[in-house]
């Protein structure tokens, strides 16, 4: 069974750094899709980054370009998510995610995994 399990997460003002980690288990990833998710209160969850485990290809969505930086390292079977320059409407829940299949996915369906959680709270 895969596991997914988020850590990271904190308070931070804004224009700080956080470093996210997803420490997967249960199975080899290659041929898989991780991505990272996010969900601010009253609002819908929404594709941060992904990348392919093999190739470590990445994309990112149009408002973290240039600020928030996915990778991965195959000998921890760890997923990351660099967040640099945070602003207050970074604060959200981040979810990490995993789908098999190794193409860059930004539609929350098509990931079968998912971590609990990790907040990330940026203040003004």
């Amino acid at each position: 069974q895969v596991q997914l399990v988020e850590s990271g997460g904190g308070l931070v003002q804004a224009g700080g750094s956080l470093r996210l980690s997803c420490a997967a288990s249960g199975r080899t990833f290659t041929g898989y899709t991780m991505g990272w998710f996010r969900q601010a209160p009253g609002k819908e969850r929404e594709f941060v980054a992904a990348i392919i485990w093999n190739s470590g290809t990445t994309s990112n969505a149009d408002s973290v370009k240039g600020r928030f930086t996915v990778s991965r390292d195959k000998s921890k079977n760890t997923v990351y998510l660099q967040m640099n320059s945070l602003k207050p409407e970074d604060t959200a829940v981040y979810y990490c995610a995993a789908k098999l299949g190794a193409a860059l996915q930004s539609v929350l369906g098509t990931y079968a995994y998912w971590g609990q959680g990790t907040q990330v709270t940026v203040s003004s």
